[in-house]
This record gives C-alpha cells, structure tokens and sequence, in this order.
C-alpha cells in the first residue's frame, strides 16, 4: 500500500519548568488530530476500494486479541509498527522469592519498529514559536499509586502541574475532561472536585464511577494572570493517555 511519504509536524515552545533562565524554552509536536480505528479503517477502504470496513475491523481485531493473549502468556509479539513484551517492576529480596501483588507487577514494553523510526526521523519540523497563552500540562501524577502520566484512579486524587492552568471564567465550556479513548464519552470533572485550582498546579478527585479503559485529559480555562481573562477559553488536551482500571486491580 502506498504511503503519503514524508511527514511533516508543527511544534510550539513553552517555557521550560526545570530551570530559573526566563528564555529557557521546550517544545511540544501540535496535534494535528486524533485518529480512532475507525478512521484509520476508512482511509484504509478509500486507498484498497476491494476491502470492506466490516473485513479489516474484524481482521485487526483478531490480530489484536491473538496478539493480547500471546503477550499475556510471556511471549514477544510483533505487531504494526511496534514490538511488544512484558517487564518486571518490583525488588525481590532473596533466590527463591515468591510474588507479592502488593510489590511486583507486570508492565507492557513496546519498542518502535525501525520504520516507524525512520518515518518520524525523516519528518520535516516548523518551529512555531511561543505557543499562545502558554497553557501547558507539564506532569500528572497519580496520588493513590503514585504513578506519573500514565495512570488516574476512580476516587482517587490527581495532582496536575503546569503553566496557567487555573480553571477560571464564566464560559461553560471551562474545566477539566476525561475522554475515553474506545467510547469517545466525555467526562467532567466537577467542580466541587477541584481541591486546589492555582496557575501552576490543580488537584482533583476523579469520579468513583469512572469506567476502566484508556483516557486522554483536557483543560480549557479562561485564565491569563492574576488580573486578566481571555475573551475566549483556551484548550491544552495532555499528550499522554491515562489508563484506569478496576478499583481492586493491583
């Protein structure tokens, strides 16, 4: 199948958290957009008229589930543009340690293919400049597993650093969302949940409810200064995907 060759990505600068020089910039890739498999699926359909949305949905979902059960039983998996295996995380003390839930797990490892690393190498980069307003998530941090921009509880708390990210403004499109990456469903934070909510750090509790699954984050504010709004609200979605599970997961 034909590719559309060199990519090509826009990435705006923002101001680096981790040291005191006032011009100290880093930068971020634009999301152009989000492709769901859905849409993947139908680009696939327009380039191979002869294959049917229903045959290759059903196709990468087998590949998928075969995939999930080999990886889950110890086994290096190649698929698409990636390599999967597991990882230990955890200290064993002793030769013949046993496995405590409460101190080991297993984590997924994904290595990129040589060619989705040439393709991303090759991309051609427009630098540009200080992004608008300077909203910005620099980190998330999990409170109940301490883990960082990866992973939120329900009911637990979520501590969110970054760059005037105070919610604020009367526009009822301002707070915070959680979006789930299978259904598309949106959730809002309420703001009775917003136990601080300063330009530099806002603390949440996520909804007891919220269903397992993969979710991205999204802040939009209309909070410039301590003196200042903007006339219209500004959007930051966090480039990282939160993963929640179960409650009595370990």
């Amino acid at each position: 199948m034909a590719t559309n060759g060199k990519g090509s990505v826009i990435v705006e600068l923002y101001d680096n958290p981790l040291t005191e020089r006032k011009d100290d910039r880093i930068g971020r890739v634009v999301t152009s957009r989000s492709y769901s498999e859905d849409d993947i699926i139908a680009e696939i359909v327009a380039r191979r008229t002869d294959l049917s949305a229903s045959t290759i949905k059903a196709s990468l979902n087998l590949a998928s589930e075969i995939a999930l059960e080999k990886i889950a039983n110890g086994a290096s998996v190649s698929l698409g543009l990636g390599y999967f295996g597991l990882s230990v995380n955890g200290v064993f003390i002793g030769d013949n340690a046993k496995w405590d839930a409460n101190q080991h797990n297993l984590s997924v490892r994904i290595t990129p293919t040589a060619k989705l690393r040439d393709a991303v190498k090759s991309s051609s980069v427009d630098i540009r400049g200080l992004a608008a307003g300077g909203l910005t998530i620099n980190s998330l941090t999990d409170v109940s597993s301490g883990e960082v921009n990866s992973r939120i509880t329900p009911g637990g708390g979520v501590n969110l650093t970054g760059t005037r990210i105070k919610i604020d403004g009367e526009n009822p499109a301002n707070g915070i969302t959680l979006t789930n990456q299978q259904s598309n469903e949106v959730v809002a934070i309420p703001k009775t949940s917003l136990l601080v909510n300063d330009p530099s750090k806002i603390t949440f509790i996520v909804p007891s409810g919220l269903v397992e699954g993969d979710y991205k984050l999204t802040i939009t504010t209309q909070f410039s200064s301590a003196t200042t709004s903007t006339k219209e609200p500004r959007t930051y979605t966090f480039e990282f995907v939160l993963n929640v599970q179960p409650t009595n997961a370990n």
